[in-house]
């Protein structure tokens, strides 16, 4: 620091000698060194503050401008807890009256002119003795450094949950195949008993307790054992293939990737769904490119993609709503699209369809949520 300043030690001591030419020298250097320390000082991205004992604003950069949006011209001279009202100014003063550590580090959050959060590291002023003394104020904004930290966190949260959410619908499929076992056993023991019954009846035994002819009400109560267990299957059935797809989307398979005709999976789709889409009363529109190329792509993803788009496009509109799907050829491929006349997302939910398990329905979740990945598509 000496050699930095023995300049204007050696100015400061020969003033008195120098004539016109030799001060005018002295103060285009002056003026040259501060022109230069200024254009560094506005290159740096942090914000650099200057103030004095009594907290007043003697010097800033332009990206304090940025940050906290002082205006050049307005600050100088004002309080700096005027636009940083979260700082605590009484440690800082320990800070200059060389009491505890030399250097102090904050965390704080600005609204004005746009939400942020700011690291700031504050540091005393060496003066060298000269009666002057102030601060050295740096701010760094850390406002992405900590959504990245926020986005981490949660990142690693979904996943711990994903992982019990997988282990919970793995055991639950343990019973359900028991319980589907145990139903076939059961049905295969009421068709037994209705066979013996009917046997016994043809050839007139019964009278040792053999095999006792089945009663009307015996028949009657053997029916709706059937349609009870005929129930029973089907919704073990269901449960099975919701915990089969709750697995497959937590943990999605890797694209096939194969040619295939783009055009083709969209007719399969809409075959599959014509019935619904006829009942809901909505008409369909097809506009498939003519000699569309054939790409690699997993036939099946984006048919089950299509899928869910379309059923999101059904629940969307009312009946006379138009549904309309297109596809065509561009300099990175195929591609398709799914539009609808339905109502649209709204502005505020828009940013959150891609969020797992998101969903404005009452019932469910969204129709998407199998996911679109983009490797499901090829060149």
């Amino acid at each position: 620091m000496a050699a930095k300043s023995s300049f204007l030690d050696k100015v400061l001591g020969r003033l008195g000698r120098l004539d016109a030419e030799g001060l005018q020298t002295v103060v285009k250097r002056l003026a040259s060194e501060r022109s230069f320390l200024e254009t560094l000082f506005n290159t740096i991205e942090d914000g650099v503050l200057v103030v004095d004992e009594k907290s007043r604003i003697l010097y800033f950069n332009q990206a304090v401008t940025q940050l906290i949006g002082i205006q050049p011209g307005e600050a100088e001279g004002r309080p700096v807890t005027d636009f940083l009202p979260a700082l605590d100014w009484e440690q800082l003063v320990r800070l200059d009256s060389g009491k505890g550590s030399r250097v102090a580090r904050h965390e704080l959050e600005v609204d004005f002119p746009r939400p942020r959060f700011l690291r700031l590291y504050a540091a005393p002023l060496d003066t060298e003795g000269r009666g002057r003394s102030g601060l050295a104020l740096i701010l760094h904004d850390a406002t992405e450094a900590r959504q990245k930290t926020y986005e981490a966190i949660e990142s690693e949260r979904i996943q711990a949950l994903t992982l019990l959410a997988a282990s919970v619908a793995h055991e639950i499929g343990n019973p359900l195949n028991a319980l589907h076992i145990h139903l076939q056993l059961m049905e295969r023991q009421i068709k037994k008993l209705k066979s013996n019954s009917a046997s016994a009846a043809a050839t007139g035994r019964g009278a040792r307790g053999h095999a006792v002819p089945m009663t009307e009400e015996t028949g009657e109560i053997a029916q709706r054992l059937e349609q009870y267990l005929d129930v029973a299957k089907g919704e073990i059935n269901r449960l099975d293939y919701i915990v089969t797809q709750f697995l497959q989307a937590i943990r999605p398979s890797p694209p096939q990737m194969k040619p295939a005709s783009l055009n083709e999976v969209v007719e399969k789709t809409l075959a599959l769904l014509r019935p619904e889409l006829g009942n809901r009363g909505l008409t369909v529109k097809e506009r498939l490119a003519r000699q569309l190329p054939d790409a690699m792509l997993d036939a099946a993803q984006i048919q089950q993609v299509l899928v869910n788009l379309v059923k999101n496009a059904m629940q969307a509109m009312t009946k006379s709503g138009t549904l309309t799907l297109q596809t065509g050829e561009g300099s990175q491929g195929v591609w398709v699209s799914v539009a609808d006349t339905g109502g649209g997302i709204p502005e505020e939910q828009i940013n959150r369809i891609f969020d797992p398990f998101y969903t404005t329905k009452k019932k469910g979740s969204a129709a998407c949520r199998a996911g679109f990945h983009s490797d499901c598509f090829g060149q």
